[in-house]
């Protein structure tokens, strides 16, 4: 085989993009990664690491378009819509509000659950069978709650949700949250707790995951940033990068939030925005949280391991502008001093951002390219990129391979945007 020649080409060294390589070398084909810095540099780098079942519900709830349009003018609001004009981020918005039904609420909420629980059981079994150090712990996610009022909105649009998908939950009263959770101030109304979620630490997962594929006989090219896509007819026939140019019988493209813009070389136009998060990465405090949690009325997810202790969150639609907005991570703070007793570790070790990759209709986009005869994708994973890699990874190896899929294939195609 040509040097520069596979069997699979990944555009993107995340966590999708890793996660399909291991599957596609378990079935015993000739793999190469293509990434433009280091393994999992992007948004898999900088998340909470929460592995999370519980959040089958997707943002297209009826409601959530206003409550966006209502930030406009609160740039540290939880959920902030920049009101710079862009065109792109506008038809990706109106598309957005066409999915905001109930109809399409619990279309999605089914197909996330489906994918967010086979990927929990696959991810599981790696790290068990392979023994990856990235401080794996099976203990469950707890919504705090100060305000009633979120607690029972809550209730009807998120529990109730759980309960008819099959995935537990367990309401909890104010006291029993306090008991449970020592590193939370008085004050405490209730909480949900998924004792069927995980957490680990995320940067050492992919490190793990990019170590396994290079066990595995896979090649890894770091610093390859893509420059052109050739094509010929219907068919990718390589791609040229600051390395040199590549080629394989297909190609993979996980790029995550930089897939609409590589997309556009193959005329196809990604359903998806880049919705920036950003988080806070301390040494431990003395009085840590037990599990990893989110205080419902800040919106602040917070997560403990034995290496440290992350606040993170957030989601901005500002297009593709870089860098951090000071007021978002002041908010991120000042949401976990209303909540815990030690809100901060005592050495910051990182201020984070970066663009997670939002599908218009809250649903990854995973299978065959109808446009493109080699091409499948693996993007549009939105905020649950490190929780679906692994049965993301498994889909796309399924496709390619002939194999049968555990789930049921049908609500990611690609084939439902015409791409």
């Amino acid at each position: 085989m040509n040097a520069s020649r596979s069997d699979v080409l990944i555009l993107g060294g995340g966590v999708i993009g890793l996660a399909c390589a291991l599957h596609l070398l378990k079935g015993g084909a000739h793999v190469r990664v293509l990434e433009q810095g280091t393994p999992g540099c992007g948004s898999s780098h900088g998340n909470c690491g929460t592995i999370t079942p519980s959040h089958a519900g997707p943002l297209t709830m009826p409601g959530t378009l206003g409550v966006a349009l209502r930030s406009v003018l609160r740039a540290d609001a939880p959920l902030y819509l920049n009101p710079r004009l862009d065109g792109p981020r506008l038809r990706w918005l109106l598309g957005f509000a066409r999915h905001c039904t109930w109809r399409d609420f619990d279309y999605a909420a089914k197909a996330r659950a489906a994918i967010l629980q086979r990927s929990y059981r696959l991810l599981a079994e790696w790290v068990h069978a392979e023994k990856l150090d990235c401080e794996f712990v099976e203990e469950g996610t707890l919504y705090v709650y100060r305000s009633t009022a979120q607690m029972a909105d809550d209730e009807q649009h998120h529990a109730q949700l759980l309960d008819r998908l099959g995935i537990p939950v367990q309401r909890l009263r104010g006291d029993e949250v306090a008991a449970m959770e020592p590193a939370l101030k008085p004050g405490v109304q209730g909480g949900l707790f998924h004792p069927g979620d995980a957490r680990l630490r995320p940067d050492r997962y992919v490190a793990e995951l990019a170590r396994l594929v290079r066990e595995r006989g896979g090649l890894i090219e770091t610093g390859a940033k893509i420059e052109r896509l050739v094509t010929h007819g219907q068919t990718l026939t390589s791609v040229a990068t600051t390395l040199g140019d590549f080629t394989a019988e297909r190609v993979v493209l996980a790029l995550g939030a930089w897939s609409p813009l590589l997309g556009k070389q193959l005329g196809l136009r990604l359903p998806m925005q880049p919705g920036k998060g950003y988080s806070l990465t301390y040494s431990r405090p003395m009085l840590a949280p037990r599990h990893a949690m989110v205080l419902r009325e800040a919106k602040v997810c917070v997560t403990t391991w034995n290496s440290g202790f992350r606040l993170g969150s957030t989601m901005e639609f500002s297009g593709y502008s870089e860098g951090l907005n000071r007021r978002r991570i002041d908010a991120l703070r000042c949401g976990a001093a209303e909540g815990l007793h030690e809100p901060e570790g005592p050495q910051l070790q990182e201020e984070w951002w970066g663009w997670r990759p939002m599908s218009v209709d809250e649903m990854p986009i995973i299978g065959p390219s109808t446009r493109w005869s080699n091409l499948h994708l693996a993007t549009g994973h939105g905020m649950l990129g490190v929780s679906m890699s692994a049965a993301t990874g498994e889909l796309v190896a399924a496709h390619m391979l002939g194999a049968a899929s555990a789930i049921d294939p049908a609500p990611y195609l690609p084939s439902r945007f015409h791409l």
